[in-house]
């Protein structure tokens, strides 16, 4: 079955993609390679416990912003003249 990619937007087969735990989010190959390195770099520069529920979280939570699914802390606004209707 042929899904759409959230990261890149690039059409890939689900058969090609090897990881497992690559199903939470719809992503090719390259952006899911993509995340664990980036996920590695975080767990490492915020010193992150794997045995702990909070750190995990947190590990979630830049999981979603890399993807595209939530807007990271201190994300700039792209027309900052425009204020957001309330």
């Amino acid at each position: 079955m042929t899904k759409s990619c959230l990261k890149c937007g690039k059409a890939f087969d689900e058969k090609t993609v090897d990881d497992p735990s690559a199903e939470k989010y719809p992503s090719c190959a390259d952006c899911w390679k993509e995340w664990t390195t980036q996920a590695v770099m975080v767990m490492n520069e915020m010193r992150l416990d794997m045995s702990l529920p909070e750190h995990r979280k947190l590990l979630r939570k830049y999981e979603k912003v890399f993807f595209g699914l939530e807007k990271g802390e201190g994300e700039l606004q792209k027309n900052p003249d425009k204020r957001p209707q309330p």
